[in-house]
């Protein structure tokens, strides 16, 4: 028999999983499982700090055709369907490494492959269980950090400031849920990625709560409460999620979802996103940013080509 993922959490075997975007489809696998399967995950792990970031060739989507999505955006948050929606396209690109080389080639906090199907090397935690307390760590804002003043400047933005607002809002209500005694443990503080080109600043806070100490018999329905992630879809979430799925035009599928693993007491996961993705023999490359009433159009298309890199 098969057992449930709140189950093996419940019963304390080490575990991991994976969803797509919306929390709709779940895998979870016993490590001893896991060894049957083409995946390989990391977290916090040491990488070969000997590989130079790369930046694949890339043919992102139009500025034109970029426009006209945001303007959507635009209109939506004009009329107050949304006030903030993370805008994302797929971008064709061509390396020359498989995936499993890009993910062993690459370091990030959080690495994942799946199969001949996808790889992600993300820089962003989505929850963290230690000791019946829940942590999350939104990450939104990104700047280039060769400019002038950059960290002064981002965190001085009034549009960067209240996407990022709005996104902490977002995730204590979400928390808020599932847990009690929400609080801001952190409020805006910088992390420096390296995407070969050049390094990029982004802005996180790192907000908690408090659990019951049973959390583990519903372990599923806590994780899939909380999806998909405030800082990768927008608010209000329910009629944000309406949204893009109309101007995006296509399926995000495993991109921004989450992965993780239970080591058997404690439980972590990321949000799947600087991920390629593999279609008909061709790759995928899938990012974006937050849109919201402030954005300029040619600063988030700007943003969205920044993010392709392999770190």
């Amino acid at each position: 028999m098969i057992q449930s993922f709140s189950s093996l959490v419940s019963s304390g075997v080490p575990c991991f999983f994976y969803t797509d975007f919306t929390g709709e489809t779940l895998h979870y696998y016993t490590l001893d499982e896991l060894k049957g399967e083409d995946i390989e995950f990391a977290f916090k792990s040491d990488s070969d700090s000997s590989n130079s970031p790369h930046k694949p060739i890339f043919s992102p989507v139009s500025l034109e055709n970029y426009r006209q999505k945001f303007a959507s955006v635009q209109e939506h948050i004009r009329c107050g369907n949304t006030y903030l929606l993370n805008l994302t396209q797929p971008t064709p690109i061509k390396s020359p490494y498989t995936l499993k080389e890009i993910y062993t080639m690459s370091h990030a906090p959080y690495k994942l492959r799946v199969r001949d199907e996808f790889v992600c090397f993300s820089p962003e935690p989505f929850i963290t269980i230690e000791n019946n307390t829940i942590h999350t760590y939104p990450m939104k804002g990104t700047i280039d950090a060769s400019l002038p003043n950059a960290v002064d400047t981002i965190l001085n933005d009034p549009k960067e400031f209240a996407e990022h607002t709005m996104i902490v809002d977002l995730l204590r209500n979400d928390l808020g849920i599932v847990a009690n005694t929400i609080k801001v443990e952190k409020f805006r503080y910088i992390t420096t990625i390296d995407t070969g080109e050049k390094k990029l600043h982004q802005v996180s806070s790192h907000i908690s709560g408090s659990l019951k100490s049973n959390w583990k018999d519903n372990a599923e329905g806590l994780i899939l409460t909380l999806l998909p992630a405030g800082s990768i879809s927008g608010t209000p979430k329910r009629k944000t999620l309406e949204i893009i799925q109309n101007v995006e035009e296509y399926n995000r599928g495993y991109f921004t979802g989450i992965f993780g693993h239970f080591d058997g007491e404690n439980l972590y996961s990321a949000v799947a996103i600087r991920f390629i993705e593999k279609t008909d023999g061709k790759l995928l490359y899938k990012s974006g940013g937050g849109i919201t009433a402030d954005s300029i159009c040619e600063n988030e298309y700007k943003e969205m080509i920044d993010k392709i890199y392999i770190p």
